[in-house]
């Protein structure tokens, strides 16, 4: 994997260090022994020369005594192994213990006898060629009457020193030798020993760098990796907590996005959709095989493709609003349509929003139909009683039969115009929140209702021809308002009355069945065509205008039905056939 890994390079390290140390040591030892060694016997030539320089001060006085010197320096050297040269002042050799001084050349350029006539001590290392050994020459000054005479030289082989040397040097590089593979083993111990703790943490870090977070360092080796192995486990751990966190986000941010009522749709910065929600999907019809499709091709709005490509243009949020047609039903969407960044403010896609706002829609074109259809109801008896007021003002009001007549019809269209306005208020009344949480709901018998209900519109009836009649097998008890209840079935019957023809009939049913109470009222009328059944309960809807005007229709009696018996948690149904009859069936919670 590397080109050096670090056993191997700790292993290298150690065993230079140790070959580099090793031989330094070692020639230093040998130059310390050498070194003392030759100053030892350096020192104990000296004691021989000072010795045999105060033996010779009598045999310097003179010719005759420095003729007999050579033999006694013979007898001397015959005691000790020592090599003993006597000189005098002018180089030339007076005596030698193991040489013919005739024969000797002059020793005035010898280092050590050149230093001794100048009055010190001298000594040097030279090869002797005849021995072919290594020798050391100490000389010290003769002195006669502080004069210096000559020079008394000492020498002894080098031999024993370095024998000794060299032996110690045998010793040492095999030393070296061993203590070198002792070396390179424990280098090899030592790097496995160290980077045994570093193999683990890599391998651990792999592995948690391969997604594996429930990995744990176990180091306990008393030093930095120690502290290193219990980083990485804190690190994993917090590592992992903040994994989980945006796992948790993540999935209720996906759980938020697939259940909201919104439909989500994430597309890149080139207009291709790249994600979509279960809302989105389902509106849109968006399969798996769409995605990373152009929006073009999958939804085909140009207004959204414009307003992306002008989102992803300026960096800005907007709205747009889009109206189509979805499985035969218009839709309108209002569009939040806003740019994501990156880090680097970079434009990396576009969300999407899609509000349906098909019912506001609906809701806001119903209350101009409302306002719209209001106007014409009320303008249509204003302009009524402005025509005749200004007929009668013109001259009509003389004319007894003529100013009833107006009069009658003024009367008329001002009741009915009451009518509207009372009807108006109430719807208005019942819209506002503030009105239905001030009246109380309570326990209502219905049955009684019914009774009073027919009594209260017998006049009506009577005056048709029309039998009313109540068919109560039980009395069930709901959470009602009375008033409201009472009005819901005068309203009811009050149509029935008035759609159905003279000697016709209308039948009043309270039942029970289960949890609920059940009231109808059917009458032998003459019907609502099938097209205008599901549009009856719409605001000012009336299936003949000019019949319901002539029966004193406002168009708004069933709109009130149907939204007093919703606001008590119930339903109304109506069944009806031409010139047969209608029903009116009204389900309530019991209490």
């Amino acid at each position: 994997m590397f080109k050096w890994g670090i056993k191997l390079r700790l292993t290298i390290s150690y065993l230079l260090l140790i070959l580099f140390t090793m031989p330094v040591l070692s020639g230093y030892l040998l130059w310390y022994f050498y070194q003392h060694n030759l100053e030892i016997l350096t020192s104990s030539l000296l004691t021989h020369a000072h010795v045999t320089e105060h033996f010779l001060e009598t045999y310097m006085a003179g010719p005759n005594e420095k003729s007999r010197i050579d033999q006694r320096i013979k007898e001397l050297a015959t005691k000790t192994d020592l090599r003993v040269t006597v000189i005098n002042h002018t180089g030339d050799v007076l005596a030698d213990s193991w040489e013919n001084p005739a024969t000797m050349e002059n020793h005035l350029q010898r280092p050590e006898i050149a230093s001794s006539l100048t009055g010190h001590e001298g000594s040097s290392i030279r090869y002797s060629s005849t021995l072919g050994q290594n020798m050391l020459y100490v000389a010290i000054p003769i002195r006669n009457d502080n004069e210096i005479v000559g020079s008394v030289r000492i020498s002894s082989t080098l031999a024993a020193i370095d024998a000794g040397f060299n032996q110690i040097k045998s010793t040492l590089l095999i030393a070296i030798l061993l203590t070198s593979f002792l070396a390179i083993l424990l280098s090899i111990w030592l790097a496995r020993k160290y980077t045994a703790p570093l193999e683990e943490i890599t391998a651990a870090a792999c592995d948690i760098a391969n997604g594996n977070l429930d990995r744990r360092l176990h180091v306990r080796t008393g030093d930095e990796l120690e502290l290193l192995a219990h980083t990485l486990n804190n690190l994993t751990s917090n590592l992992d907590d903040k994994i989980n966190e945006t796992i948790a986000e993540t999935q209720k941010l996906d759980l938020i996005l697939q259940h909201m009522d919104n439909a989500v749709i994430l597309l890149d910065r080139y207009g291709k959709i790249t994600t979509a929600n279960k809302m989105a999907r389902d509106i849109f019809d968006i399969k798996d095989a769409m995605l990373n499709q152009h929006n073009m091709q999958v939804l085909g709005y140009s207004q959204l493709d414009r307003g992306v490509q002008q989102a992803a243009k300026q960096g800005k949020s907007m709205l747009i609003y889009l109206k189509t047609n979805i499985h035969s039903s218009i839709r309108v969407f209002q569009i939040f349509i806003a740019p994501i960044t990156a880090t680097e403010n970079e434009i990396t896609s576009i969300l999407s929003v899609f509000h349906d706002i098909t019912a506001l829609q609906d809701m806001h074109d119903r209350q101009s139909d409302f306002v719209a259809n209001a106007s014409h109801e009320l303008a249509t008896p204003l302009t009524t009683i402005k025509g005749f007021a200004e007929t009668l003002l013109d001259g009509a009001l003389e004319d007894s039969k003529l100013s009833s007549k107006f009069l009658t019809i003024i009367h008329t269209e001002a009741e009915r115009m009451q009518r509207l306005v009372n009807e108006l208020l109430q719807l208005a009344k019942l819209n506002s929140h503030e009105y239905r949480q001030q009246v109380k709901l309570k326990a209502t018998h219905v049955t009684p209702l019914l009774y009073a209900v027919k009594d209260d519109l017998r006049t009506n009836a009577e005056e048709k021809n029309i039998t009313v009649d109540i068919q109560a097998n039980a009395d069930p008890i709901v959470m009602a308002n009375p008033d409201w209840l009472k009005q819901i079935l005068i309203n009811l019957l009050d149509n029935s009355i008035k759609y159905t023809p003279p000697l016709g009939k209308v039948l009043l049913t309270c039942l029970q069945e289960g949890h609920e109470a059940i009231l109808i009222v059917e009458d032998t009328g003459i019907g609502i065509p099938a097209t205008d059944v599901p549009l009856i309960f719409d605001r000012f809807y009336r299936v003949d205008r000019a019949r319901s005007r002539n029966a004193g229709g406002t168009g708004l009696g069933l709109a009130i039905v149907k939204f007093i018996v919703e606001m008590h948690g119930g339903k109304i149904e109506v069944k009806s056939s031409v010139n047969i009859g209608t029903t009116f069936t009204i389900r309530l919670p019991l209490a």
